[in-house]
């Protein structure tokens, strides 16, 4: 067994290192994920189709375009900050590897931690044992991340549950329509589902949905 491997500039390099690199990989879809704004996003879009009755429309591939390219928008200035920052200067060789990870992380900090409750952050920070720095950015990403994807959840159930109400409103009303006229056999979900549509439409649905998404991240 080899304890390293020859690279392309005949430098040998440990095979763990190579290890540690391809989980890396494999993991990026997950990380980039949970520090972005793509979780909540989602979750959003998933509880607007729910709320309107329509399972299948738009498709999961849609609602997960979507929320990428709602995702790129968002962390726009937060990755050309860390390609100014730290992989423009790594590319030209000017800073090492690690200092350009360091480097990568503050954007990244910064947007998360804006984007963080504080009693999220707390929680996490009291239950690492972590001590508190006036400077938040100096906090590990361990603490950080989990703080963040806790915010995002509970922000994105409850923009979730303002998204229920009108629709839930169409629901009763048309349930209670169908009673007092004795059409008790007629699906509502059947009846209230082209006025879901109507409203969402004649109030400009998708742009007031992208827009408020969009807003809602500081």
């Amino acid at each position: 067994m080899y304890d390293s491997l020859i690279n392309v500039n005949g430098n040998q390099v440990p095979t763990l290192d190579i290890l540690l690199m391809l989980t890396v990989i494999s993991l990026l879809p997950s990380l980039l994920i949970m520090v972005t704004s793509f979780a909540r996003t989602v979750i959003i879009l998933s509880f607007l189709r729910n709320a309107m009755g329509v399972q299948q429309t738009p498709p999961n591939m849609v609602l997960v375009g979507i929320a990428i390219f709602l995702t790129l928008f968002i962390m726009d200035p937060v990755i050309k900050q860390i390609n100014t920052e730290a992989y423009t200067p790594y590319k030209n060789q000017e800073i090492t590897q690690e200092e350009a990870i360091s480097r990568a992380q503050v954007p990244l900090k910064e947007f998360m931690l804006t984007n963080t409750e504080e009693s999220s952050l707390k929680l996490f920070v009291d239950m690492s044992g972590v001590e508190e720095t006036e400077n938040r950015v100096d906090l590990p990403m361990t603490v950080v991340i989990p703080s963040f994807m806790t915010s995002e959840l509970k922000r994105g159930f409850t923009a979730g549950f303002l998204l229920y109400i009108p629709f839930l409103l169409i629901d009763i009303v048309v349930s209670s329509t169908l009673m007092s006229m004795g059409m008790m056999m007629l699906p509502p979900a059947m009846i209230s589902m082209p006025f879901k549509l109507l409203l969402f439409v004649t109030v400009n649905g998708w742009e007031l949905l992208f827009s408020t998404i969009v807003n809602s991240f500081r």
